[in-house]
């Protein structure tokens, strides 16, 4: 809409507006108006209440990275797609270390501010409510680390000869700009390049690969289904990988190029040549493994499958990135790996809405491997149930509510998580819990769920109220006199 105004009142219009973006507010808006506010700086998680931001929801990861191996630098521009869930004037992006280069928003260039993890930006006009909008930034440096509040290290991890990338709960922002919370999920397009001889591995599907003119090669990766941005990885080095298909997957998203028959799961394995012989039989089953689980809980909700096996030293865990999970040699069992295949279910297409409700993710995995060992290796739950109850270190706090972030990765959200459901089988019955365990993962594929979101559906498929249950196992704070 355009307004009328005489020349005297136009010219301070315009000194006034100059004055609010300089102070840092609102930024004048397409219609001549002064409307848009910051998006927060931060989401109030319980744990990481810094992490995220507000404001805006991301569609698209568009990163294109450059990694020397030699002198640890990464040289990256990441386009990130967005939705603005608000008149916005300036907005965050998490980001620790490296430093930026420059930033445009819908191409043209954005003010930057760095304060700490948080990198604002300040596009030249403001961005309406509902508005989808453009954001690269241009950034380069030498990752470091991140140490998580529990001691363990992640983010950027450098190799001998390359890296591993994992970002539980945090990490990520070590090598990438984004919203770092779990709540936005979005697709991912992940370009490598690295020197030649090394292989650089991601996320989903690779559909490109190519030797560039200086002999460096790149690939590009595609994870089409949404993903938060602690699942994403990279793993750089010297890797023997190996394809394989899996059958009885869910058809690929329609986005997802196709490189396996329709019906099937295209599964690309990868292990660091000196570990890559005595892994080679166990990566082997991961075909059958999804098979198996696919037949419990219901479709497999990705569009690629895998996983990456590193050498012991660089990462001190297994986790669960979405659909190539990464381990050290010395973690890579049957039983982990059936935990981490198990969270492509729970946790990376089920989401937490927060890492107060991780235990979703956790107690899941973990019920998974008890009913792995039930049904292939002849050990009831009700065994290895009775076994946790007795383990005093599993009953330190409820898992619907660790005391702080240091106890997020503890026994209880574990162990303690998967007691919750061994109790909710045993009340409801196999029938109806059978149905729980597939239709959860349905109802809220590739979304965010809440402890309170679980407990309620929980609740409509028994057709009862499980209050008694919840208090007890879920939120009580000491351990029942009776298992």
């Amino acid at each position: 809409m355009n307004h009328s105004r005489p020349r005297a009142a136009a010219s301070l219009a315009a000194a006034l507006t100059a004055l609010a973006l300089l102070a840092g507010g609102c930024t004048a808006g397409a219609t001549g108006g002064v409307r848009g506010t910051p998006g927060a700086a931060g989401l109030r998680d319980p744990y990481f209440p810094k992490l995220g931001n507000g404001g805006y929801d991301v569609r698209r990861y568009a990163l294109t990275l450059a990694y020397d191996p030699r002198s640890g630098r990464l040289d990256g521009t990441a386009e990130i797609t967005a939705r603005a869930t608000q008149d916005l004037s300036a907005f965050n992006l998490d980001l620790a270390g490296l430093t930026v280069d420059g930033a445009t928003v819908d191409g043209t260039r954005a003010a930057v501010n760095r304060a700490g993890n948080e990198l604002t930006l300040r596009p030249r006009q403001e961005i309406p409510e509902g508005r989808e909008f453009r954001t690269t930034v241009t950034y380069a440096g030498v990752p470091e680390a991140v140490t998580a509040a529990d001691g363990t290290r992640e983010g950027w991890l450098r190799t001998d000869d390359g890296a591993v990338a994992v970002g539980q709960p945090a990490g990520s922002m070590s090598w990438f700009p984004g919203n770092h919370h779990p709540s936005d999920k979005a697709a991912y397009e992940i370009t490598l390049t690295v020197p030649a001889g090394l292989e650089a591995l991601s996320n989903g599907v690779r559909t490109a690969r190519r030797t560039e003119n200086d002999g460096r090669v790149t690939t590009e990766w595609h994870a089409p289904e949404p993903m938060a941005s602690y699942l994403a990885t990279v793993a750089i080095g010297r890797y023997r990988t190996e394809a394989a298909t899996a059958q009885g997957s869910a058809a690929p998203a329609p986005s997802a190029p196709r490189s396996a028959p329709p019906g099937s799961l295209p599964v690309l394995t990868a292990a660091e040549r000196s570990v890559a012989a005595r892994s080679a039989a166990l990566l082997d089953e991961i075909p059958k493994i999804l098979a198996r689980q696919t037949r419990r809980f219901g479709p497999y909700p990705f569009s690629a499958a895998g996983a990456i096996v590193t050498e012991d030293g660089t990462l001190g865990y297994a986790l669960e990135t979405q659909t190539r999970p990464v381990f050290p040699a010395a973690s890579f069992d049957r039983t982990t790996l059936v935990h981490e295949l198990a969270h492509q279910w729970f946790g990376n297409s089920v989401t937490p809405a927060s890492w107060r409700d991780l235990w979703l993710n956790e107690g899941f995995a973990t019920y998974a491997e008890w009913l792995y060992a039930e049904e292939y290796e002849h050990v009831p739950a009700r065994r290895t149930f009775a076994r946790e109850f007795a383990q005093d270190i599993n009953w330190a706090f409820p898992p619907a509510d660790p005391p702080s972030a240091e106890n997020l990765f503890d026994p209880p959200v574990y162990q303690r998580g998967a007691m919750v459901l061994h109790k909710l089988r045993e009340t409801v019955g196999d029938e109806t819990f059978d149905e729980i365990l597939r239709g959860w993962p349905a109802k809220y594929r590739h979304a965010n769920a809440s402890t309170a979101d679980f407990t309620a559906y929980a609740e409509s498929v028994a057709g009862k109220d499980l209050e008694g249950l919840w208090k007890v196992w879920l939120y009580g704070e000491g351990k029942p006199k009776k298992p």
